[in-house]
């Protein structure tokens, strides 16, 4: 009686691995969506802190802050900035964050997140903020979708 083979045939092993190839295709751009998704929620963080400043000088002056010097935050709007966030500028109470031209997912490239407020009439309420932006909101945090 002759041995008995063990081990695998040509053909299971190419199964194995276009099986592998079959999952990587479809990790490969979920993962990609993920990762654009993280970096501009770092755009979303990095404009958030700069509300509090837009709806204080409005709630002092009356009107919106022209630029960041107004708001009260880093004159240069590069000097507040992020590992994938290039700055973060106010130009007529528009709080807007600018994602790095390199080094960031690709889809996001020097894309831009605004917040938008809208002031109360009254003399009491609260400012209400719009978040829009030029990339595919697939690729927005979920709160500015």
């Amino acid at each position: 009686m002759l041995p008995r083979q063990t081990g695998f045939t040509l053909i299971e092993l190419m199964i194995v691995v276009a099986i592998m190839a079959i999952l990587a295709a479809i990790a490969l751009p979920a993962y990609q969506d993920y990762t654009a998704r993280a970096q501009m929620s770092e755009a979303l963080s990095l404009a958030a802190g700069s509300k509090v400043s837009v709806a204080e000088y409005w709630w002092n002056h009356g009107k919106a802050p022209a630029d960041n010097l107004q708001a009260g935050i880093a004159a240069n709007a590069a000097d507040t900035h992020g590992n994938y966030v290039q700055e973060v500028s106010i130009n007529n109470g528009v709080i807007t964050a600018k994602m790095r031209a390199k080094d960031v997912a690709a889809p996001i490239r020097g894309k831009t997140l605004s917040l938008t407020p809208t002031f109360p009439t009254a003399s009491t309420g609260s400012v209400i903020w719009t978040c829009s932006s030029d990339a595919a909101s697939r690729y927005l945090p979920s709160s500015c979708r």
